[in-house]
């Protein structure tokens, strides 16, 4: 399973980690992804999201009806 958001696209990022003494290796910037029950064409699925998109409401999270509201 890759680590990209499935509506913004927003990916892994690579670079150099930099130590007090300067020395270099390197290492990943992970996107801080989210597995969310959304709403997509009127249907309900699952959906791996950034955290970005959850927070500006560009995915519509589907909630399920519990049995206590639907009695």
């Amino acid at each position: 399973m890759s680590r990209v958001c499935e509506v913004c696209g927003k990916g892994v990022l690579g670079g150099n980690q930099v130590s007090h003494a300067n020395n270099i290796s390197k290492r990943t910037w992970l996107p801080n992804l989210q597995s969310v029950n959304a709403i997509v064409e009127g249907k309900p699925k699952k959906l791996r999201v950034c955290t970005r998109c959850l927070r500006s409401n560009k995915v519509v999270k589907h909630v399920k009806a519990s049995k206590a509201a639907t009695a």
